[in-house]
């Protein structure tokens, strides 16, 4: 008996899957192949069902004699390991981000004489209603708050996108580009506190009151499914920080990074330029641990940010902190720089992981941008946060807009910089 292969992210059984499974059981002995958590998540939004309950389910349909797990998009490491006679697919992937993984089957069978067969593939018309209703659940609370955990169980570094309103969070939550057979996109998103209070108008001095903050994320809430780490600046008194801390779990947020330092709030990049006073460490390890006391659940993080080098108190003083805020609770390490290079990031990242392996560290990389994203991984970066990006160039591509139809006393001119006005309504989704 033939031996064959079928490859399956199985997030929602539907007829399709049904149909394809029962066709390749006839041609021999099937084995499925089930997509791991983290390579459904690179081309697809994140699966609704976690990996081992998809396994369980496929291995229970009439027709599939083994399951086995696939850990990249690509095939090649599955089809020399298993060896199968015939691979089988749907005809839907010979256009597209899945076309080069296509040819590289083709070429991986013809290597030891083994043979693709595809099916037309199903056209449903309730799929669509499916997947909106899939991504109703994970935008559901409980759903969205364990999220950024469990992605950080699964994928090595994760990549975090600022959004400060509900238009810019659809932009995180769907943007997405094709690249090398896999579809990259953002893994979450960061409600900045510069850029909600850049987006009002206010200086980012902690001015922007909690409620305020908390009405930007509903926003992007209604919209979006990704997870959302918040900017909590200092997290404020100890006492409305436990409060805040509950809130926030309850309403579905990932995580709040808040920043050891004290006074009112300056933004980082000023550093010593302007007056600003980093807190004693057991002060801001007591709010750490009062914080984590006050959470129901273990879904939710609080990440320490460590101002030490942004605050030239030197690399030894960033490290105590980072191990004294680790001890008393922390769920990750955010270590900042303003400086151009990335020299004190990277030291700080070596030593810090020569004695802890398993903290978080997260990175915003505004000035010390050079870095690739795959560079940050191996060092032992977890999460990177793009922080101002979308409103920095929103800000330039408006007040051009604005100049050009003052400069030409009408707006024809302005239409060369602008999106037509229905492909922005296409952006909004509907209330179904």
């Amino acid at each position: 008996m033939k031996k064959v292969y079928l490859s399956m992210s199985s997030d929602i059984i539907h007829n399709g899957h049904i149909k394809i499974i029962s066709k390749a059981a006839t041609l021999g002995e099937l084995t499925v192949a089930v997509l791991t958590d983290e390579a459904v998540a690179k081309y697809k939004r994140y699966p609704l069902i976690p990996f081992e309950e998809r396994i369980e389910i496929i291995g229970n349909i009439k027709g599939v004699s083994n399951v086995v797990p696939q850990n990249t998009i690509g095939y090649e490491e599955n089809l020399l390991k298993y060896k199968p006679d015939i691979v089988v697919h749907g005809d839907d992937w010979k256009i597209g981000f899945q076309a080069p993984i296509r040819e590289k089957v083709i070429e991986t069978l013809k290597s030891y004489g083994g043979e693709l067969i595809e099916f037309p593939y199903t056209n449903d018309s309730n799929l669509i209603a499916i997947e909106k209703n899939a991504r109703k659940i994970l935008s559901m609370p409980e759903n969205r708050r364990s999220r950024l955990r469990t992605l950080l169980n699964h994928k090595k570094c994760l990549s975090i996108m600022e959004a400060h309103n509900g238009l810019t969070g659809l932009i995180v939550e769907d943007t997405n580009v094709e690249s090398e057979g896999e579809i990259r996109q953002f893994d979450g998103m960061w409600v900045s506190s510069l850029c909600d209070s850049t987006a009002k108008g206010r200086p980012d001095i902690e001015l922007v009151d909690t409620t305020s903050r908390i009405s930007t994320i509903h926003e992007i809430m209604e919209v979006t499914t990704k997870p959302i780490i918040l900017d909590g600046d200092t997290g404020g008194l100890v006492e409305h920080f436990q409060f805040f801390v509950k809130t926030l779990e309850r309403m579905g947020v990932s995580a709040i990074i808040i920043e050891d330092k004290v006074g009112l709030k300056k933004n980082s990049l000023f550093g010593n330029e302007v007056e600003q006073f980093q807190a004693p460490i057991c002060d801001f390890s007591e709010k750490i641990r009062l914080g984590k006391l006050a959470l129901s659940t273990s879904d939710f993080m609080i990440i320490a940010r460590i101002e030490s080098l942004i605050l030239e108190q030197g690399m030894e003083d960033a490290l105590t902190r980072a191990f004294a805020y680790v001890e008393a609770g922390a769920d990750g390490i955010m270590i900042h720089s303003r400086q151009k290079t990335p020299d004190e990031i990277i030291e700080f990242i070596g030593s810090f992981r020569a004695q802890d392996k398993e903290t978080p560290i997260v990175i915003v990389p505004t000035t010390f941008n050079t870095v690739t994203e795959n560079e940050w991984e191996k060092m032992g970066v977890n999460i990177i946060i793009y922080a101002n990006q979308l409103i920095r160039s929103a800000f330039p591509a408006m007040k051009k807009t604005a100049e050009t139809i003052l400069t030409n006393n009408r707006c024809q001119e302005a239409d060369a910089n602008c999106m037509p006005i229905k492909e922005i309504l296409t952006l909004i989704p509907d209330a179904n």
